[in-house]
């Protein structure tokens, strides 16, 4: 009997796991599991406990395991916990560093916080807000896949993606990068896979090339 790895997938922020149907991974190498997330404790909940709740649902020794946007960070955060095999971050950020002038703009002048509750719960006006004015045309997408609506991870989930301190990226973690990527601009990441034409929803679009590039460095 073949050995099969194991893949945890944590999807980008309030998308389900669904995001992830489109990849396809031979099945006699790997087995794949999907970790939805989490309601935080509270808003004060940080982000290394909130990574321990999500590896205590790992029942693997060694996993690889792959995020995508927000996901990434919370994979990057999960390996500091727990040995595994590989980090693999998909249209995400490897440090505080890549993140773009517009959301450390965000953080210095806290305007994070003056988005209305309720529009929060509308997730065609958050699409707009979290992932900018770029999105509008894929608001279908983001209809479908962004099903976290609960108000409190949201903004947890912004907070802190806004104030995550990593500093230098992690060593061995993967990340693979479109260049087209609106939320997280090409211009900013260091040392990635470029996908070209690839945006920040190319976990969907670009679904065949990303899964050729998982299956040979997996």
């Amino acid at each position: 009997m073949t050995h099969k790895t194991h893949i945890y997938l944590v999807p980008g922020l309030a998308a389900s796991s669904a995001i992830f149907e489109y990849l396809s991974l031979p099945k006699d190498r790997f087995a794949i599991h999907y970790l939805d997330w989490l309601i935080p404790l509270s808003q004060t909940e940080n982000i290394s406990d909130y990574a321990q709740r999500m590896c205590s649902r790992i029942s693997h020794k060694n996993p690889v395991l792959i995020g995508v946007s927000f996901g990434g960070i919370m994979v990057q955060e999960m390996s500091k916990i727990i040995p595994v095999k590989k980090t693999i971050i998909i249209s995400s950020v490897k440090s505080k560093n890549e993140l773009p002038k517009r959301l450390r703009v965000a953080k210095a002048t806290k305007a994070y916080k003056l988005f209305p509750a309720k529009a929060v719960m509308n997730i065609e006006k958050f699409a707009q807000y979290a992932f900018g004015n770029a999105a509008k045309k894929r608001v279908d997408l983001y209809r479908k896949y962004l099903s976290m609506r609960d108000e409190n991870y949201l903004r947890w989930a912004v907070y802190n993606v806004l104030h995550w301190q990593q500093e230098a990226a992690l060593p061995n973690v993967v990340h693979i990068h479109g260049d087209n990527d609106g939320v997280f601009p090409i211009k900013h990441i260091q040392q990635c896979r470029i996908i070209e034409g690839g945006t920040h929803i190319m976990i969907l679009n670009k679904a065949k090339q990303i899964s050729k590039i998982l299956a040979t460095i997996i």
